[in-house]
């Protein structure tokens, strides 16, 4: 009875307690509408339908394990440069039979490309080698995963890339025509020199007919306590929501 008033009173607060079985991948008891969790649900809540969701930079595949609690139905594939990941990202495609990984980086060409291993839960590939922690790994393109593993449309193309998001866009022209969701991790400063910052990036997207639709995951940089980066949701600008401006 208790437990069930606590959860009451927060859900009046905008608050939700997160489901028992994605503590694991995210310990916080409570959390904030402006959630990952908060902001995939409220995308299933809006009708947006997910046949294959593409996860690049998977890590350990932990994303995936919290997306499915909002798209069950969907199939998943999990792309991921760092060897590391490899034991855990194959548990999890043992656990989930509609789940499938490559590892390797994502771009616009298949070949080979240099990346910075220097954070396991981050790295960044680039076409110049890295002055320090600096590896070679496969380069894949979405598009031709697409095709090679007979992925399902409407898509929801995730990208936690650090920078490098622009060639791995170029790489999946085929797969952009037919997405009904992107996330984007996105920075206030510019990475790298190729790099777009949050604001270009929607305008980057907006040609491509996608508009920002939610925001999660703000993240204050420590040794200023300035805007450091977010997770963008974007959905294609012919929805029907986009066409009113009001409020209510």
């Amino acid at each position: 009875m208790i437990k069930k008033t606590i959860k009451k009173i927060f859900h009046k607060l905008g608050y939700e307690i997160i489901p028992a079985e994605i503590k694991k991948f995210n310990p916080v008891s409570i959390e904030s509408p402006f959630s990952m969790h908060g902001a995939l649900k409220r995308a299933a809540k809006r009708g947006v339908e997910i046949n294959t969701v593409i996860d690049v930079g998977a890590s350990d595949g932990r994303w995936s394990q919290l997306c499915m609690q909002s798209f069950p139905n969907a199939d998943y594939f999990l792309i991921e440069a760092q060897e590391p990941h490899r034991k855990d990202i194959e548990e999890f495609v043992k656990k989930n039979h509609r789940a499938k990984f490559i590892m390797a980086a994502a771009g616009n060409r298949e070949g080979k490309i240099y990346f910075d291993n220097s954070a396991l839960l981050g790295g960044l590939a680039a076409e110049k080698p890295f002055d320090k922690n600096c590896i070679e790994v496969a380069l894949t393109t979405i598009d031709i995963e697409i095709r090679k593993n007979n992925l399902k449309p409407p898509f929801l193309i995730k990208l936690d890339t650090h920078g490098f998001e622009v060639p791995i866009l170029e790489g999946a022209t085929d797969a952009l025509a037919e997405s009904a969701l992107l996330i984007i991790e996105e920075y206030n400063y510019q990475l790298t020199d190729d790099s777009l910052r949050h604001f270009e990036m929607g305008a980057f997207l907006d040609k491509k007919g996608f508009l920002s639709v939610d925001f999660v995951d703000l993240v204050i940089r420590k040794k200023d306590d300035t805007f450091w980066q977010m997770d963008v949701f974007y959905e294609p600008s012919n929805r029907s929501y986009f066409k009113s401006n009001s409020y209510l």
